[in-house]
């Protein structure tokens, strides 16, 4: 487990971008999947947008929220993935919902990169192979270290 704070979306954006350079030439069975979790505006659209970045994907990236799943092209070369979903279960009623939207099939291609805003509501049905990063605004009150910093722009960045 890594724990990273950040101060600003560019700092999220750039342990993103880091982490999908990591990733980048991962080879495996079934899909990267990072199962995003954090309260509401905490950072993991942002950070999505970073990793997007790293993978050449030149489209603005937005929240899916309303259509659920965003599909994108990935041009970075030497990579072992052609396309990164990126998903959000925010207004999902449960795990079925996303399996009528050929989750499954997605989360089994070992070419797709899916990264999945709000997983903890949709737990059940993410594999246990998946890398979950959650994101807190972090409270100057509760922690001296950072009384005097940014406040709300400031966020710890978990990666199990």
């Amino acid at each position: 487990m890594q724990s990273i704070i950040t101060e600003n979306a560019k700092e999220t954006q750039r342990i993103a971008g880091k982490l999908a350079e990591k990733f980048i030439q991962k080879k495996s069975k079934t899909a990267l999947i990072l199962a995003l979790e954090g309260e509401l505006g905490a950072g993991k659209t942002t950070f999505t947008k970073g990793f997007s970045k790293a993978l050449g994907i030149k489209e603005k990236v937005l929240s899916p929220t309303f259509v659920l799943i965003h599909k994108h092209k990935i041009h970075t070369q030497h990579s072992t993935f052609n396309t990164l979903y990126h998903i959000d279960a925010y207004r999902l009623n449960s795990e079925k919902d996303l399996l009528k939207l050929e989750i499954k099939e997605i989360f089994a291609d070992p070419k797709n990169i899916a990264l999945l805003e709000w997983a903890d509501r949709v737990k059940k049905i993410v594999p246990k192979n998946a890398v979950w990063i959650h994101f807190k605004y972090i409270d100057p009150e509760a922690e001296p270290s950072v009384r005097y910093g940014a406040g709300k722009n400031k966020r710890r960045v978990t990666i199990k």
